[in-house]
């Protein structure tokens, strides 16, 4: 069968042939009509994420959309190694199927998938969140961002306060459902007293980091002394993404001076049937939520082409 086929590290993926996989029991063949260049598809294919593995070649991508042998349509993940989703044909387990609506087209379902689960699952996997609370996503200028603005307007949040690198790439993000928005090219001292301001004046009860790195910590350090005073509430933070760097210094203090809970949200720390469970909900949601989504369809045969090119993470490999 076509597909991309990673050989190393060091270097994209390259079209070409590959075994055709073959279901065993508890798991279905699917013929692939779209899968999405994501940042974690890219990461894996680099050997950069915790989950790469050493064996190669394998054919990329994490999930995508298909037919199963019955002719259903249906949103998959996770395919069964070295089988990825970039192929004409992929096997995965059943469990990981999402049967999709109709009205939900293949290139959105493809692209909204693995940006929207992130932000999905954060809130309703790992901080519990409920109706009425406050978002704060730290990083919201991205696909995953972006959507996470829309989902958490969706799934009922009071108010979203997001950040982005200065003031022109935070402004649109009022169109999607932003309510504060924060430019990071300010001092130090004056971003963290931004955050402590934003905490107390709108009672931010989650906070998504897509960032890590100096964002992250000018928050952590906002948070240091909230919850003293009476009616403020434990401020949940989870760790989603790491773009601007792969670590924070924690000061011991703020944990010790707040209600501050953290967590990260991701493959390992959220249940398989978490994620799954995640996407269906999402996949439910992109069409009476009226997310905006953007996305391009690129053929597969133009993988090693398009692997590199800089598209936020919207565009998706049709087969």
């Amino acid at each position: 069968m076509k597909c991309a086929i990673v050989e190393s590290y060091s270097r994209a993926p390259r079209y070409g042939e590959f075994t055709d996989p073959v279901a065993q029991a508890g798991e279905q063949l699917v013929a692939v009509r779209a899968a999405a260049l994501t940042p974690l598809t890219k990461s894996i294919a680099a050997g950069k994420h915790y989950s790469s593995g050493n064996a190669f070649p394998f054919v990329p991508g994490v999930d995508g959309v298909g037919r199963l042998e019955s002719g259903q349509r249906v949103y998959f993940a996770f395919p069964l190694a070295p089988h990825g989703s970039m192929a004409e044909r992929t096997v995965v387990r059943s469990s990981g199927c999402i049967p999709l609506p109709d009205e939900l087209d293949d290139l959105t379902a493809a692209v909204a998938a693995n940006p929207g689960m992130s932000s999905w699952a954060a809130l309703t996997e790992r901080a519990e969140f409920v109706a009425g609370e406050t978002v704060l996503i730290n990083g919201a200028t991205g696909a995953a961002g972006r959507l996470a603005i829309q989902i958490s307007k969706y799934l009922g949040a009071k108010s979203v306060i997001v950040t982005g690198r200065n003031q022109a790439s935070v402004a649109p993000l009022a169109e999607l459902g932003a309510d504060i928005l924060i430019p990071l090219d300010q001092e130090p001292e004056k971003l963290t007293e931004t955050f402590r301001r934003n905490l107390k004046e709108h009672g931010v009860n989650v906070i998504l980091d897509y960032l890590c790195g100096a964002s992250a910590e000018s928050i952590i350090n906002a948070i240091a002394g909230h919850g003293s005073a009476e009616g403020e509430p434990p401020i949940r933070f989870v760790q989603i993404g790491s773009v601007t760097a792969e670590s924070v210094t924690l000061p011991a203090a703020a944990l010790r001076s707040s209600g501050l809970k953290l967590m990260g949200s991701g493959l390992g720390s959220v249940p398989y049937a978490g994620l799954v469970h995640s996407i269906a909900g999402l996949m439910s949601a992109i069409v009476p939520g009226k997310f905006r989504i953007e996305a391009e369809a690129v053929p597969l045969s133009e993988v090693e082409t398009a692997w590199n090119r800089d598209a936020s993470g919207r565009i998706a490999f049709v087969v």
